[in-house]
């Protein structure tokens, strides 16, 4: 059910969260337990003004956020999610114009914690950007903060009863 309300709700899932939408994360495809994504190259992402790369923590936000939507499409039910570790290692620069892809899977679930692992890059996985390993604390829903455009979102779709 919850891999049906992502999919249905592509759009929104990275748009809800102010800052993926302030840094143009766009999600680009789902499948059970994966989800991939781009965010365009811009001017105001560049970390070094010398070379057009952009900044490492727009590549962190990107992949810290995209595991969080791989891992909702591997759940029975709506829960938030809390990043308790990310490793991030940084293989080669972006290059300065260029978008960037990445991809996340889950590749397993506990009761209470997810496990992912992340890429991005240029044109393949075969030539990476950086990679991620994530591991996230799995929480009662009803405990986001009011507000939350998805929260909301899901508190409609499913009836009042997250």
């Amino acid at each position: 059910m919850m891999f049906e309300l992502i999919r249905e709700h592509a759009s929104k899932v990275m748009t809800a969260v102010p800052w993926a939408q302030a840094l143009g994360l766009q999600l680009t495809g789902i499948e059970k337990g994966r989800a991939f994504a781009r965010v365009p190259w811009r001017e105001d992402l560049v970390g070094n003004p010398e070379t057009g790369v952009i900044h490492g923590g727009v590549l962190t936000a990107l992949l810290d956020n995209l595991c969080g939507v791989c891992i909702n499409t591997v759940l029975t039910e709506p829960k938030s999610m809390a990043t308790l570790d990310l490793r991030i290692d940084y293989m080669r620069p972006a290059e300065k114009g260029r978008d960037i892809l990445a991809e996340a899977e889950c590749y397993h679930v506990t009761r209470n914690v997810a496990f992912t692992h992340a890429w991005a890059y240029h044109e393949s996985r075969e030539e990476v950007i950086a990679t991620a390993a994530g591991t996230f604390a799995l929480n009662d829903i009803s405990r986001w903060a009011s507000g939350n455009e998805a929260v909301e979102m899901v508190t409609k779709v499913l009836g009042n009863k997250p």
